[in-house]
């Protein structure tokens, strides 16, 4: 369950939609997106989810990552949670935003509404969704939603492949649109692509490090000895859904007659359904594409609002909250931020994996480095966490708008290096020499070793 959960809360709508469609625009290049994340689940899974999962236990069983990094630097100030929380909430409005565009087109698509309308029944189709269940509810629908994404994305593209000849037919037509498309060291016109683009491809695994969404599996897995069978499971799983994406928009290519411009590239999957299936199986995979979207946005509105609750109005309040009253919180905020989000996602030239990459980069950047570092180095102090996430967070903003030259690297890159350099100097200049907070680490060192 924590796996499929991990795996279908990370998987938005931008792997039935996202992905295909850049694979579609850009050919064998999109290869080097699917690289970068499928080390970068696996390394998570490797390095940090055990860790994480015994240490946020002894850290007061710490449920959000800013409870976490309080507890584990012993922040009586607060100030480590506050900034987190607000670095949370502000990245989450874009992520939440991308699935409210993928709904937006899903709809829009299949049922013919407008895109105003469309993004409008998707956000209530998932806010109820979100309002009706907890984490425990949301995790295991996760299971069946991504069984159901990894059935769509198996189906649909050999399904393709075959209608188009096979997969020779395939590549003659990938060649016959564009010669660029078939070398993965090319852009779609075959200029050679530079060092920064194919870093900014692979610089979508150093994300996972940082995503509140995916950690909060690794800390609800039942026990640490679980998390070897959780790993082998969640990475299969990536790669034959990353793969089965990646061949959708290949064999779109092959398929279609009428080529996709623009922000309708990430149409090819709904369009390949609609033109290949009988209408009740092309439903059920159509639904893959919901099932996709309201599994990350639960979880993202669910982090949000427990981010919301637990680590700003708890705060804040400066009094014991009763149960009753976090609940009532919970769902103001889970609807504010759905509310903001579908704002950001009315505009109808919005590109769900642009939404993503944003968001993505912005948790990666800062709380990646900063995560990686308090669980493996004994020394790091409160204010190097706390100059990591600052650094790394305000770097993603600020690169962002810059264009040209360097800045045209994906802003994780810069801010997850920037924020690496800003703990160890933090650090360096004063290490940790608190004997409760080195005593602690010592032990939760002894049990993983265990």
């Amino acid at each position: 369950v924590a796996a499929l959960s991990a795996g279908a809360s990370d998987m938005s709508g931008w792997l039935l939609l996202g992905l295909p469609g850049y694979a579609y625009a850009a050919g064998y290049e999109a290869v080097w997106i699917a690289l970068g994340l499928l080390a970068g689940t696996y390394t998570n899974w490797l390095i940090v989810a055990n860790r994480l999962r015994i240490y946020s236990a002894h850290a007061g069983n710490a449920i959000t990552l800013p409870t976490f990094f309080e507890n584990r630097f012993h922040d009586a100030s607060h100030v480590l949670r506050i900034i987190s929380a607000c670095f949370i909430l502000l990245f989450f409005l874009f992520y939440t935003s991308s699935g409210l565009v993928a709904g937006g087109k899903l709809f829009n698509t299949v049922f013919g509404l407008s895109y105003r309308w469309a993004v409008t029944t998707g956000a209530l189709a998932i806010l109820l969704y979100t309002m009706l269940g907890g984490f425990l509810a949301v995790s295991w629908t996760d299971v069946l939603q991504s069984l159901l994404m990894l059935f769509a994305l198996v189906a649909v593209p050999i399904t393709a492949i075959n209608a188009s000849g096979g997969w020779n037919a395939t590549i003659t037509a990938m060649h016959t649109a564009a010669p660029g498309l078939l070398n993965p060291c090319t852009d779609r016109e075959g200029a050679s692509l530079t060092l920064p683009a194919v870093l900014s491809l692979l610089g979508w695994g150093i994300g996972y490090f940082g995503q509140p969404h995916i950690l909060a599996r690794f800390k609800a897995v039942h026990s640490p000895g679980d998390i070897p069978t959780a790993r082998r499971i969640g990475v299969s799983w990536a790669f034959l859904t990353m793969a089965g994406a990646l061949l959708v928009g290949f064999s779109g290519i092959g398929y279609l007659t009428h080529p996709l411009q623009g922000a309708d590239t990430e149409k090819v999957f709904m369009i390949l359904v609609q033109t290949l299936f009988h209408p009740l199986l092309a439903g059920i995979l159509l639904a893959a594409i919901l099932a996709a979207i309201m599994s990350t946005a639960d979880s993202q509105l669910l982090v949000s609002s427990s981010a919301l609750t637990e680590d700003l109005y708890r705060v804040f309040l400066k009094r014991q909250a009763k149960p009753r009253e976090l609940v009532l919180i919970g769902r103001l905020a889970v609807g504010s931020i759905a509310f903001i989000a579908y704002l950001l996602a009315l505009d109808p030239d919005s590109k769900v994996l642009e939404l993503v990459a944003y968001a993505w980069a912005g948790f990666g950047a800062a709380f990646g480095p900063t995560l990686l570092l308090s669980l493996y180095w004994r020394k790091m102090t409160r204010n190097g966490a706390l100059a990591g996430i600052m650094v790394g967070g305000l770097t993603v903003v600020v690169w962002k708008q810059l264009t040209g030259g360097i800045f045209d690297l994906y802003e994780i890159v810069p801010g997850f290096l920037l924020s690496g350099m800003a703990i160890i100097t933090t650090t360096l200049i004063k290490p940790q020499h608190d004997p409760a907070i080195l005593a602690e680490f010592d032990a939760c060192m002894a049990k993983m070793k265990l």
